[in-house]
């Protein structure tokens, strides 16, 4: 097969860039320490994450903290246990997993996994759920990218309001398993096993897939938003050319209000467009609130008593407050680097470059226009190219989504993962928060990603020291 003289010209590039000492990365790039260019904040603390942009103006301050008040505020059911209506901000349920954004959102940082055992709601994660498609399926798998459980939906709502059952109860434990390491080092990495008790409404499907998932973190969405589709399609003829395992895609989702098929970026196998979009449906799912861009919840025919419930109206979400949390989520600051020009997070970096991680955590990128002019041409360094990868049958979910198969996984950016502890007060990564640390993250990585994870395994310990203190720096 001939290849065209732009993808000749790519190979050549990444062939020359995967040749060049590590020692070529071991510097400062222009406007690396702030990560997202004139929306850097400068915070380090548990509120590091929930900061405006900083180049918000007075008048854009204020209306990113009314999107603030909507997205920490609280829902009430439409009519309260006395029958009365309680209207304002109304029409949770019956069915949900939150009363509150930031309830999942905490801090608007990163979830955690239900605690092992736990007997309670699963609170900052929640359980995806569908069965496998069949020949009569297509037009779900248009719209929806999944064919949901035909009695429970597309995800499992753990809490209820009074007079209505929740739909089940997440059980989660975990099997172990050692990792070598060299220098005779060993690091123990937990595998879940979850299962659902309680059904609420009678037995799952037999074939029911299943897929954990931790809220991610707020910050930089409307950055990513912003970044050009060119940008993205770069990155995935720049993979096909360089001949290594690394061969990510982009996912092609629905979107509800264009009514056609494009690109997703969002969501932990990108199967959201947009923000507007992703916010639309966590208001359904997550709290049984309806929109003007999602007029239902996710009560199912095999749940009438849902169906039936009292309503607040549609839309219970009013256009103008789906427009305040959009522009909130789209605003919120990403913090500045943290000792980016140290010699062991510049030594960090080499290896990081060194070892292929830069092939899917791409560094950096100027967004492009967007409908917020603030976020529109930063130099941004989110760490992500956005696009799907196989990880692997260890992290596989089993779950396809769109395109996505049950064992890809969008490239989640790593800008500030170094402050998941100060904001979230605690340190579980992946998709289902299985690692304790950034370094049982990694080994955790195979699929297109394992010759990067042996990379590491291969690393003296002061070399995965360095490493791991870039990753702390982000």
């Amino acid at each position: 097969m001939r290849m065209s003289l732009p993808i000749v010209l790519l190979a050549l590039a990444s062939l020359l860039s995967a040749c060049n000492n590590a020692d070529d990365f071991a510097k400062v790039e222009p406007g690396e320490p702030l990560s997202s260019g004139a929306t850097t904040v400068h915070r380090n603390d548990k509120d590091a994450f929930s900061m405006p942009a900083a180049n918000l103006s007075p008048l854009r301050r204020m209306d990113f903290f009314v999107g603030n008040a909507f997205f920490r505020g609280a829902w009430r059911p439409a009519i309260d246990a006395q029958g009365a209506t309680t209207g304002g901000r109304s029409g949770l349920g019956p069915l949900f997993n939150t009363d509150s954004c930031q309830s999942c959102h905490i801090k608007d940082g990163r979830g955690a996994a239900p605690a092992e055992n736990s007997t309670g709601p699963a609170l900052s994660s929640l359980v995806r759920l569908s069965i496998p498609a069949g020949p009569t399926d297509k037009d779900l798998l248009k719209r929806l990218g999944v064919v949901p459980e035909p009695t429970y939906g597309g995800q499992l709502q753990d809490m209820a309001i009074s007079g209505h059952a929740p739909e089940g109860r997440v059980s989660l434990s975990y099997t172990t398993v050692q990792v070598e390491l060299a220098e005779n080092e060993q690091v123990e990495l937990r595998k879940p096993r979850f299962t659902i008790e309680d059904p609420g409404y009678g037995p799952f499907h037999p074939h029911t897939l299943m897929s954990l998932r931790v809220a991610p973190p707020m910050i930089g969405l409307g950055l990513l938003e912003a970044i050009g589709e060119e940008d993205l399609r770069d990155n995935v003829i720049r993979q096909m050319a360089s001949g290594s395992p690394v061969n990510g895609h982009l996912n092609r989702v629905w979107d509800d209000a264009l009514q056609t098929t494009v690109t997703g970026r969002f969501g932990w196998k990108a199967g959201q467009p947009n923000l507007n979009q992703q916010n639309a449906h966590a208001f359904a799912g997550d709290m049984g609130l309806t929109s003007t861009l999602i007029p239902s919840d996710d009560c199912t025919t095999h749940q009438p008593e849902c169906r039936d419930a009292p309503s607040a109206g549609v839309p219970e979400v009013k256009d103008k407050v789906l427009a305040s949390v959009l522009f909130y989520t789209q605003t919120l600051g990403v913090p500045a680097r943290r000792g980016a020009d140290s010699q062991g997070v510049l030594q960090g970096k080499a290896l990081f470059h060194r070892s292929g991680c830069a092939e899917c955590h791409r560094p950096s990128y100027v967004t492009g226009q967007h409908p917020v002019p603030e976020l529109s041409g930063q130099r941004i360094f989110p760490y992500t190219d956005l696009l799907l990868h196989d990880m692997g049958e260890g992290l596989a979910d089993g779950r396809p989504e769109f395109q996505a198969s049950g064992r890809e996984w969008r490239t989640p950016p790593l800008w500030g993962i170094g402050l998941t502890q100060a904001v979230s007060g605690h340190s579980q990564f992946l998709h289902d928060g299985r690692a304790r640390t950034l370094l049982e993250a990694i080994l955790w990585h195979d699929g297109e990603a394992a010759g990067s994870r042996k990379a590491v395994q291969a690393m003296s310990r002061v070399e995965r020291k360095a490493l791991l203190e870039f990753l702390q720096s982000l």
